[in-house]
């Protein structure tokens, strides 16, 4: 397993990421998600455990900033995880509305596309770590989380990278085709097997923005852990925003021929063997994507019945973890 106290840290990473920007929730989903990475896969090697480990003790030491500016927030990004001062436990019923106020603060801004989806991953994560853990919802962390989500609300899509001659493109300047559609989802499951659906059939394209097949699948699945864990209407709500999100990523063209092709890990990294090789080079942000995409990735492959298909979309999962 990985140790608990990773849980309480990611969840304190998240209610003061609001005071740098919205994106620097980054380093406390990561953080959460790498503990429930133990708790959902509780049979690997401990090896793997303190693979990930390391990854969280990084993350937390602030070895990845790209999203944060400790000159500008004043705050480094260790204290991000220090712990608040203790509250006195409320009752249950109290403690349900304030992690309802979470999904209250999403419902502003789940309609539309934000940032890759993270308004929805951020989210889901905390949503299901306090109703997991209950003590640990709070007025500090619930209130901070609460307003890391309201930030979302007049972001953007993201954008994406068109190739050398036209460059990066904010999402709302996109004119998707014909070539991009697909129908709309009519509920969770269709988006899910849509997402691996993509993933088998280009995975291995070497495609740049919109958060990358990494954060289709992580938006995908912040949906469905939204609807297990008790706002089914609110996950559904997002199903046309992560529609559009699919859309713009397929929009992109394959840059293959302008920065190489795409490299599959050599291991499935439920392995010792994945955590013993180097780290990534053709990823960015290699931290915080690979832990919570591991989490997110077998989240949504919980949905997929055929084990041919769920061993293909393995396979091609490695090139996210390459």
């Amino acid at each position: 397993m990985v140790d608990f106290k990773y849980l309480y840290l990611g969840l304190c990473g998240l209610a003061r990421a609001h005071t740098a920007n919205a994106m620097a929730g980054h380093l406390g989903a990561a953080v959460v998600a790498g503990y429930f990475v133990g708790e959902d896969l509780p049979d690997l090697d401990d090896q793997v455990y303190a693979g990930i480990e390391k990854d969280l003790d990084e993350i937390i030491r602030g070895d990845e900033s790209i999203w944060y500016n400790a000159k500008q927030t004043g705050i480094a990004i260790p204290a991000l995880f220090e712990a608040f001062p203790e509250e006195p436990v409320a009752e249950e019923s109290v403690q349900q509305a304030r992690i309802d106020a979470i999904a209250n603060s999403l419902s502003a801004n789940i309609g539309k596309m934000r940032q890759s989806g993270h308004n929805v991953i951020f989210s889901a994560i905390a949503i299901r770590a306090l109703n997991d853990h209950t003590k640990f919802a709070t007025n500090a962390i619930v209130g901070g989380i609460e307003k890391l989500i309201s930030r979302f609300n007049k972001e953007g899509p993201g954008r994406g990278y068109y190739g050398q001659a036209r460059g990066w493109i904010g999402g709302n300047d996109v004119k998707l085709d014909a070539d991009t559609d697909f129908p709309a989802y009519r509920n969770q499951q269709e988006m899910v097997e849509r997402v691996i659906d993509e993933l088998i059939e280009n995975g291995a394209l070497r495609r740049q923005g919109f958060g990358g097949l990494f954060h289709i699948i992580n938006h995908a699945a912040a949906l469905t852990e939204l609807s297990r864990f008790g706002h089914k209407d609110l996950a559904n709500r997002g199903l046309a925003a992560h529609h559009d999100h699919l859309r713009l990523w397929r929009s992109l063209p394959d840059v293959e021929g302008e920065l190489g092709p795409l490299k599959s890990a050599k291991h499935d990294p439920r392995t010792p063997e994945y955590w013993q090789e180097a780290d990534s080079e053709q990823w960015s942000a290699h931290l915080t994507h690979r832990v919570k995409t591991i989490y997110g990735f077998f989240t949504i492959l919980r949905f997929i019945e055929s084990e041919a298909k769920r061993k293909q979309a393995e396979e091609k999962f490695l090139y996210l973890m390459g």
